[in-house]
């Protein structure tokens, strides 16, 4: 919901979270005002000690005379940095700091109320809200956008486990972990894991659920096939290339 007062735009969100009281039917107002910019400076001479309980001794005509050392409000920027108030596709998802062209910052982000400026009292205000949120209840946390990106990519995968046959033993966590990692390139930590009651020990086609920052679970195929030494994968692998070429 938004409003428009003195013609700016105020973000007003208001999360039904039945465990957070704070956030019940309440109105988040974010600062539009950019962040303040900043200029060094430095006395040109060095102010001399003093003994010590007495105050420094300033000459008016010399210590008032100052250098400049950095000048952050004149300063190019190619990118503005913002903070997104709610998920835009291919930049980030709610609270998520981006840098973007200035044009399409100005124009697009600011103007349709997608992002606020990275002042104090808005990092401040995301801070909180993504505390409160880890602190919650799973069935009230919200996905992150990395989070959304990684159920529709494993929501479209199928891992592919190596297995032994010339030795008798069971799937472990880690070692499907493992497999994750090095076919589909997803870290998937152990506990995030899920595998079926009877223990896997012979080939075939199994299943794993995986849960995704303990909010979305995506359940996997998961085919058990022959171990393959890499050198021999590599060499099958190029076999079948040269065929379809030749074909």
């Amino acid at each position: 919901m938004w409003s428009v007062a003195s013609s700016r735009f105020v973000l007003q969100s208001c999360w039904n979270f039945s465990h957070l009281n704070s956030l019940l039917n309440r109105i988040q107002h974010f600062s539009q005002t950019a962040c303040k910019n900043t200029v060094v400076v430095e006395r040109w001479w060095k102010v001399p000690l003093s003994k010590e309980g007495r105050p420094p001794r300033l000459y008016p005509r010399r210590h008032r005379v100052y250098r400049l050392v950095e000048d952050t409000k004149h300063k190019g920027q190619d990118k503005m940095e913002l903070i997104l108030t709610q998920t835009v596709p291919n930049l980030g998802g709610r609270g998520d700091t981006v840098f973007v062209k200035k044009s399409v910052g100005r124009n697009k982000l600011l103007s349709e109320g997608l992002a606020v400026y990275p002042s104090q009292e808005n990092k401040d205000m995301f801070t909180e809200e993504r505390r409160l949120l880890r602190e919650g209840r799973p069935e009230d946390r919200i996905q992150t956008r990395t989070g959304e990106l990684t159920v529709e990519f494993l929501k479209k995968s199928k891992l592919e486990v190596g297995m032994h046959t010339s030795i008798q033993y069971s799937l472990t966590k880690e070692i499907v972990s493992r497999q994750f990692l090095r076919r589909l390139g997803v870290v998937v930590p152990t506990h995030a894991l899920t595998l079926p009651e009877e223990p896997i020990t012979t080939l075939g086609e199994y299943w794993c659920d995986v849960t995704v920052n303990g909010v979305d679970r995506v359940r996997v195929p998961m085919s058990v096939v022959p171990f393959v030494e890499p050198s021999q994968q590599r060499l099958m692998r190029k076999q079948q290339e040269q065929q379809s070429d030749s074909e």
